[in-house]
């Protein structure tokens, strides 16, 4: 029976997790399995790979052929690592305990490039936070200076109305202003006579 190790899909739409997962090559995807080895969460920053590390190196030692994807996964964690330190112990190239300190030091090297990588990641989302702050904090500004030009503007129409208005309400008195006709001393002796001339008839 052809072995296979591969990812079976769990999780809802958008959102999918993975369990790692021995089984039959002729079995569909999300069909029966021989044996659970891990668990893949890609919708983390970085990704979360949880394995059972001496079942996935046996059944790596046994023949199982992962998929390209697992292929990764299980080299990240340092399956395929040991798997050829235990290659040189068998050819008695070095000992079990040396390879088991080359192990320890490569994973501590991988661990350590893990962290830097992390680190380095949440030093650019600190900074591309603080560059949004500042951004919206310079629109924000912007937007200040320009009702604070509004307001000014309005400030000055209302008072240059205001001048207008008192300038016309003061002109105004002066042209309703009636100028009383004084009249003439024909105008004056005309209506004299007329009464005269009454009176003698």
């Amino acid at each position: 029976m052809a072995t296979k190790i591969r990812l079976q899909r769990h999780g809802r739409k958008g959102y999918a997790y993975y369990q790692i997962v021995i089984a039959d090559s002729r079995a569909p995807r999300d069909g029966k399995f021989i044996e659970k080895v891990g668990t893949y969460n890609p919708n983390t920053d970085p990704a979360t790979v949880d394995l059972k590390f001496d079942r996935a190196l046996y059944w790596v030692q046994t023949g199982a052929q992962p998929t390209d994807t697992v292929r990764n996964l299980l080299s990240d964690k340092g399956v395929y690592m040991m798997k050829h330190l235990l290659g040189g112990v068998k050819k008695g190239a070095f000992s079990q305990d040396e390879a088991d300190n080359r192990f320890q030091a490569w994973m501590k090297s991988k661990e350590a490039s893990i962290s830097q990588m992390k680190s380095k990641v949440s030093e650019k989302a600190i900074a591309d936070k603080k560059a949004a702050l500042d951004a919206e904090a310079a629109v924000n500004k912007a937007k200040a200076e320009e009702v604070a030009k509004k307001k000014a503007a309005a400030a000055v129409e209302a008072a240059s109305e205001a001048a207008e208005e008192a300038v016309e309400e003061i002109a105004a008195p002066a042209e309703e202003v009636v100028v009383e006709e004084t009249p003439t001393q024909e105008e004056a002796v005309a209506p004299a006579a007329e009464e005269a001339a009454t009176t003698e008839e």
